[in-house]
C-alpha cells in the first residue's frame, strides 16, 4: 500500500466507495505523566470504532493511522493480524460489507512537534499538558480514521486522564466513574475533532441571544490557559470580542451558531496561530501578554478570534471537498475576520491593517514561482499542507473583498445565507458557492470565478495623466499589467473594480483628496472619464479605498511628491496603501532600497496608524538585510537606530524600542541597551518589563555582549516556558563558531527538541551580522535538507528548509547552489523542492535589490 501522503486521487476513490455513520473514539492519556522510560515513544491507548457503509459489497479499502504499533484489529466481528494489515500508515480493509464496524485498538504516540497529541511539560512548574491539533491530516496520529474532509461523521469521545486533570472536547462533557465522556457531535470532519487534557485554568462566560421569532439561543463560553500564564490572562477581553462576534454573524448569516458550547484554549508550543475545531477553538498562547503590547497586538488577537468564529459557518458547518477548495473556509475567514472586526468591535480600522499587512503576505507569495491560483491544485497531502499560504487566505480574502464590491454587500452576504442552508453539514466545490452568488447577485460569476480564483499572479495598475494647456486633467488612464513574474504562465488582465483619487496639496502641507471616481478597468488600459476636467493632482493613487487586489504604481508626478510629501497625507488608509506600494517597488528593483529606508527616516514618526508603523519597522528592517548593497548596510543601520521620536510612555515609543533592538549594533547603542537592562540608563516613559528584556539581550547576545553566565542569570529571572524559548533563541545568537555547531546539530542533526525550541533555535541561529560565522552552513544546507525531509515531521521538515535556507550569503555562488541542488534533486518530494524553490527566488530578488541600490548610490556619488 502506498504510504501517510494520501492523494487526492485515492481520497476520491475511496469517498465514492464509503460513507461513514459514526466514530466512538476512546483514549487513554494517564500516560502522560510520570517519569519517561526513555525506551521509544511515550504512547498512549487509543481505541476506535468506527461504522460505515461500503456501495460495492466485496471491495478493499484502507483506514488511516499514523502509530508505533497496534494491538489489534477487528472487522465486522473478525479478528485481524495487524502485522499483515497494518503497515504503519494506513490499515488494509478487505471484503467489506454493505454495513461494517472497525475496531482499532493501538498505542499512538504523543507529539514534540505540535502535530497530532502534543505533550507539553511545564519548566515552572512540572505539570503536563495535553492539546491536538490535526490539520490537515494529523488526526490518524492520535486514533483510527478515514482522514478525508469529505467524509464527515458525528463523533463520540471518551477521556481517561489523571485523576485531577480536567478533559474538554468539541462537545459538552462530564466526569463519570473516572472517564470523561462527551456529547455526540455533529456531522464533522476529522481535522476539526479536538481534545484537550490537563490542569488548565479555566474562565467561565456565557451568551445569549433572543431571536426575532422569540427563540433564545445560550452558549456557554470557557477559556483556558496554563495556569503559569493565569496572571497575565484577561479573558474578559476575549469574551467580550467573542460576544460581539456572535452578535455580528448571527446578524448577518441568519444561521444560529451550531455547535453547543464555545470554548477557547490557549496553548503551549502551537505551530499555528489559532485552529477552528468546532466547539473548543485553540490558539497559540502568546496571545496571552507577558508584558506590555500595543493595541496592534489586541487588533490581531481579536481579528484571529473572529476569524475562528467564521470558520463555524465557513469550514465546519460547510466543509471543502477536498483541499483544493482550502480557500472555500480560509479566505472566507479571512475576510470575515477583518469584516467583522470593524463592523463590531473597537478595532474600526481593521482595514487598514488588512490592506498593509495582510495584502504584503499575499503579493509576496504571489510573486513566487510557486504561485498558484486561489482554487489550487493539490495532488496530496503534503501539497495541502504548503497551500495555507497568503495566497489562500490574503490573497483570497482580497479577492472577496473585490467580490463585495463587484456584486454588492447585500447580494453576497444573501449568497452566505443560502449556502449555509443549502449545504448544512455537508462538503462543496467552487461551483456550489458561485451559484448562489448568480442567484442573489444576477451576475455571471463564471467569467469572474475564471480571472479572479482560476488564475494566479497579480497584476499592477499605473496612472497615467494628460493635461490640456488650461493645466486640467485632459485624461486619466489606467494601465494595467500581468504579473512581472513568469508572465508567460500567468497572463491575466483582469476586471478590477476601483476607485481614483485625486490629490492635492493644501495651504498648510496637508496632502488631501479632492475628487474621486469608481469603475470598472478592464484590459490593458482603461479611461476614467469621470476625472477630465479635474485639476491637475500633486497624487493619482489608484485602488483608492483599496477596492481591489493589485500592485499600485506611481506616475513619475505622484512618486515626487510621495518622496517629499508622503508624510503630508491625512487620511491613513490612503497612506498606509502607499506605504506598501512604495514597499513593492522596493522589492520588484524599481526603488532604491536605501530611498525607502529615507522614506521611514522622514516620515515614520508621523504614522499615526501603529500597526501600519510597526509594519514600516519590519519593511525597514528587511530592506537593510537583504536589499540594500552591502557596502550602505552599516551607514544604513546607524540611520535606522537613531529612528527614536516618539511620546514617553506612548504605544510608539514601545514600537521604538522594539525596533531599536532589531537595528542596535554600534557600541554606543548596545551599551544603551545594556544600560537600560541593568538600571544605568532610562528612557523617559519607558518601562523594560520582562519580555522586553528578552528583545533587548538578543541583539546584546548576537554581539557578543551578554555572554552564557548573563543568559542563564535572566532565565532565573523568568523560570518559565516562555522565558525558557527565549533563552534559547538568546543562546544560538551568541557569535561563536562552537555556538552555531550546536545549535546546527540540535535542529539537523537530532530530533530532540520540541517544534517551538527549534523555531527559537533557528531564530537565534541566522543573525544577520554573523554573515561570515554562518557562510559554512551553506553547503551543509544543501547535503542535508533531502535527509531532513526524509526523516522528521513535515511541521519540522518545513521549519528547517525555510529557517535554515542560507538567505544571508546572498551572493551569485550560493544562487547558483541552490540551482544546482534543485536540478540535482528534480525526483525530490514536489513540497520540499517548492520550499527550497521559494528561498532561492526571494535569494534572487534580494541580489536583484542589491544591485538596483548600488546602482542608486553609485549615482549619488
Amino acid at each position: 500500500m502506498p504510504g501517510e501522503n494520501l492523494s487526492r486521487d485515492e481520497a476520491r476513490e475511496r469517498a465514492a466507495l464509503l460513507s461513514v455513520d459514526g466514530y466512538e473514539v476512546s483514549l487513554d492519556v494517564r500516560s502522560a505523566v510520570g517519569e519517561d522510560t526513555g525506551d521509544g515513544p511515550r504512547t498512549f491507548r487509543s481505541v476506535t470504532t468506527i461504522r460505515f457503509r461500503c456501495n460495492e459489497p466485496g471491495a478493499s479499502s484502507f483506514a488511516d493511522l499514523l502509530a508505533p504499533s497496534v494491538t489489534a484489529v477487528s472487522l465486522n466481528g473478525r479478528d485481524l493480524d495487524p502485522s499483515e494489515v497494518f503497515d504503519g500508515s494506513r490499515i488494509l480493509l478487505e471484503d467489506l460489507s454493505a454495513d461494517n464496524e472497525l475496531v482499532v485498538d493501538a498505542q499512538c504516540a504523543y507529539s514534540r512537534t505540535g502535530e497530532g497529541l502534543h505533550r507539553f511539560v511545564d519548566p515552572e512548574d512540572g505539570e503536563v499538558y495535553l492539546y491536538t491539533q490535526y490539520e490537515p491530516a494529523d488526526s490518524r496520529r492520535v486514533f483510527a480514521n478515514f482522514e478525508q474532509p469529505d467524509l464527515k461523521a458525528p463523533f463520540r469521545f471518551e477521556v481517561r486522564a489523571p485523576e485531577d486533570w480536567t478533559v474538554w472536547s468539541n462537545g459538552v462533557g462530564e466526569r463519570q466513574d473516572g472517564v470523561w465522556r462527551f456529547a455526540e457531535t455533529k456531522p464533522i470532519s476529522t481535522y476539526i475533532t479536538c481534545v484537550v487534557a490537563g490542569p488548565y485554568h479555566r474562565v467561565t462566560d456565557s451568551y445569549e441571544r433572543v431571536f426575532e421569532d422569540g427563540t433564545r439561543l445560550e452558549i456557554p463560553l470557557g477559556a483556558l490557559c496554563r495556569k503559569g500564564l493565569a496572571k497575565h490572562f484577561d479573558a474578559e477581553d476575549v469574551f467580550l470580542v467573542t460576544k460581539q462576534g456572535l452578535d455580528f454573524f448571527h446578524d448577518h448569516f441568519d444561521h444560529p451558531y451550531p455547535f453547543g458550547k464555545y470554548d477557547q484554549a490557549f496553548v503551549p508550543e502551537y505551530n499555528l496561530g489559532a485552529m477552528e475545531n468546532p466547539g473548543l477553538v485553540t490558539f497559540r498562547e502568546e496571545y496571552i501578554f507577558r508584558g506590555k503590547v500595543t493595541q496592534a497586538s489586541y487588533e490581531a488577537r481579536a481579528n484571529v478570534i473572529l476569524h475562528e468564529m467564521a470558520h463555524m459557518w465557513f469550514g465546519d458547518l460547510v466543509t471543502m471537498e477536498w483541499w483544493d477548495d482550502l480557500w472555500l473556509k480560509e479566505s472566507f475567514a479571512d475576510f470575515m475576520g477583518s469584516f467583522s472586526l470593524v463592523g463590531a468591535t473597537r478595532f474600526t480600522d481593521g482595514w487598514i491593517t488588512f490592506a498593509n499587512r495582510r495584502k504584503a503576505w499575499a503579493y509576496r507569495a504571489d510573486q513566487l514561482p510557486s504561485t498558484h491560483p486561489v482554487t489550487a491544485d493539490i495532488r496530496d497531502l503534503q501539497d495541502a499542507k504548503l497551500n495555507f499560504d497568503g495566497i489562500t487566505y490574503a490573497k483570497g480574502a482580497s479577492v472577496l473583498k473585490q467580490l463585495v464590491a463587484y456584486v454588492g454587500q447585500d447580494a453576497f452576504l444573501e449568497g452566505a445565507r443560502r449556502y449555509f442552508k443549502r449545504h448544512a453539514y455537508g462538503n462543496t466545490r467552487l461551483g456550489d458557492l458561485l451559484a448562489v452568488l448568480e442567484e442573489t447577485s444576477g451576475r455571471d460569476m463564471g467569467a469572474w470565478a475564471r480571472s479572479w480564483l482560476q488564475t494566479a499572479g497579480v497584476n499592477s495598475l499605473t496612472p497615467q495623466v494628460v493635461l490640456g494647456a488650461d493645466g486640467r486633467i485632459e485624461e486619466l488612464a489606467v494601465v494595467q499589467e500581468a504579473s512581472v513574474i513568469a508572465p508567460a504562465d500567468h497572463p491575466e488582465l483582469r476586471p478590477h473594480r476601483v476607485a481614483v483619487g485625486l490629490y492635492q496639496r493644501s495651504q498648510v502641507g496637508a496632502l488631501e483628496r479632492y475628487a474621486r471616481a469608481e469603475t470598472d478597468v478592464a484590459g490593458a488600459r482603461t479611461v476614467v472619464s469621470e476625472l477630465a476636467g479635474a485639476d491637475a493632482p500633486d497624487l493619482v493613487l489608484v485602488n483608492d479605498d483599496d477596492l481591489t487586489y493589485c500592485k499600485i504604481r506611481f506616475d513619475e508626478t505622484s512618486l515626487a511628491t510621495l518622496r517629499e510629501h508622503l508624510g503630508g497625507l491625512t487620511d491613513p488608509l490612503a497612506r498606509a496603501l502607499c506605504w506598501s506600494a512604495l514597499w513593492n517597488l522596493t522589492r520588484d528593483a524599481l526603488l532604491p532600497a536605501r530611498d525607502f529606508v529615507g522614506l521611514v527616516l522622514r516620515f515614520a514618526g508621523r504614522e499615526t496608524d501603529i500597526g501600519v508603523l510597526q509594519m514600516l519597522h519590519a519593511w525597514a528592517e528587511s530592506a537593510l538585510v537583504h536589499y540594500v548593497a552591502p557596502q550602505w548596510r552599516e551607514t544604513g543601520g546607524r540611520a535606522l537606530a537613531e529612528l527614536r521620536q516618539a511620546e514617553p510612555g506612548s504605544e510608539h515609543q514601545l514600537a521604538w524600542a522594539r525596533f531599536f533592538a532589531t537595528a542596535a549594533s554600534a557600541p554606543d547603542d548596545l551599551e544603551l541597551l545594556k544600560g537600560l537592562l541593568d538600571g544605568t540608563e532610562e528612557i523617559a516613559g519607558l518601562e523594560v518589563d520582562q519580555e522586553l528584556r528578552w528583545a533587548f539581550l538578543e541583539p546584546l547576545a548576537a554581539h557578543g555582549v551578554a555572554d552564557e553566565k548573563v543568559l542563564t542569570a535572566e532565565l532565573a529571572r523568568d523560570d518559565t516556558a516562555s522565558g525558557k524559548r527565549h533563552q534559547v533563541r538568546c543562546l544560538a545568537a551568541r557569535p561563536s563558531a562552537a555556538v552555531k555547531a550546536r545549535a546546527w546539530e540540535q535542529v539537523v542533526d537530532s530530533d530532540a527538541l520540541s517544534n517551538a525550541l527549534v523555531e527559537a533555535t533557528i531564530a537565534g541561529f541566522g543573525q544577520a551580522s554573523q554573515r561570515e560565522l554562518l557562510a559554512p552552513y551553506a553547503p551543509r544546507y544543501f547535503e542535508a535538507i533531502e535527509r531532513v525531509w526524509t526523516e522528521r515531521s513535515i511541521q519540522i521538515g518545513m521549519d528547517v528548509v525555510r529557517g535554515l535556507f542560507p538567505a544571508l550569503q546572498d551572493s551569485p555562488e550560493t544562487l547558483e547552489a541552490a540551482d544546482a541542488w534543485l536540478a540535482a534533486h528534480e525526483g525530490a518530494a514536489p513540497a520540499l523542492r517548492r520550499l527550497v524553490l521559494e528561498a532561492r527566488d526571494d535569494l534572487a530578488r534580494a541580489l536583484r535589490g542589491q544591485a538596483c541600490d548600488a546602482a542608486a548610490g553609485t549615482s549619488a556619488g
